[in-house]
């Protein structure tokens, strides 16, 4: 593990950039940017679009290390050079920000109120992978629909045992157990979710880190155990759906909370625009989230 970078992550003042946007939600993101589906005509093709989008993004003036701790990454992403490096060391060494790798192969059906993650066979090799890009955590999202007991344990108990799949290559695991923002028992689901992520963390020996990445709770300052929790390094909030102005008022409320936003992030942005009204767009996004996150 690469000390300077877990220094800033845990004590660094800025976010988290998702821009992990996997193959399900290439389309939509692609989409968003102002690049319709008849652009490309395979996913080779789509690939190629939302890498030149993400380049885009973070080679943009305002991306960097003054507001941005982290960026999470697809694995495509991470295979892939941005001004002739490999993304997660062009990031780290041009712009001084921490690259994570998504790992998750997706969502199962829903079952008890929740999805859980997918098999996944193949995330020893992927961990390899990621370490020899110097990749310095993962994250992995399961999604929580309903406020019912059984089904949130299977979450944070699946979410756990995969983390230390992780720990052991040597990598720091970001959580993330989505709440649904839409559900009406949204707030008794953050509940559950908490005393269950509580027992799990209270188990982790003294040389074991996470990271947690949840929605905006209910009630402010609701997760105050867990960003104090000697275990975690950091916990970060997903937009999940809610429009960035919405988002960040949201996050403001909640103290040491910070923001790892991919639709938030990106809104606005369009492959039309001109590279100054791109690299404004950018500027403000970034400073908007900064600041709600630091609040």
């Amino acid at each position: 593990m690469n000390q300077e970078q877990f220094e800033l992550v845990k004590n660094g003042k800025g976010f988290i950039a998702a821009l992990d946007q996997s193959g399900g939600s290439t389309p939509k993101a692609l989409a968003q940017y102002g690049v319709s589906e008849d652009s490309y005509s395979n996913e080779d093709e789509m690939y190629d679009l939302i890498h030149e989008m993400r380049t885009r993004v973070m080679t943009a003036p305002a991306f960097n290390s003054e507001a941005i701790l982290g960026a999470i990454l697809f694995e495509h992403t991470m295979d892939r050079k941005v001004e002739g490096k490999y993304t997660p060391d062009y990031l780290w060494e041009e712009k001084g920000v921490v690259p994570f790798l998504k790992v998750d192969k997706g969502l199962a059906e829903e079952e008890d109120g929740v999805q859980l993650m997918k098999p996944n066979p193949g995330l020893d090799d992927l961990l390899k992978r990621a370490n020899e890009r110097n990749i310095f955590g993962t994250k992995m999202r399961s999604v929580v629909n309903a406020a019912n007991p059984d089904g949130i344990k299977r979450v944070v108990e699946q979410q756990f045992e995969v983390a230390e799949q992780i720990m052991a290559a040597g990598l720091v695991p970001i959580i993330e157990p989505e709440v649904n923002i839409r559900i009406d028992d949204k707030e008794e689901a953050e509940e559950i979710l908490k005393k269950e992520i509580l027992e799990q963390l209270n188990e982790l020996s003294d040389d074991k880190n996470v990271m947690l990445k949840l929605s905006i709770p209910t009630v402010d300052n609701f997760y105050k155990e867990l960003i104090e929790h000697p275990r975690v390094v950091r916990v970060v909030a997903l937009s999940g759906g809610y429009t960035r102005d919405e988002a960040n008022l949201k996050l403001t409320a909640n103290e040491g909370l910070i923001a790892s936003f991919s639709r938030g992030l990106s809104e606005g942005l369009n492959a039309s625009q001109s590279d100054e009204d791109f690299n404004r767009m950018i500027e403000e996004s970034v400073k908007t989230i900064y600041l709600a996150s630091v609040t």
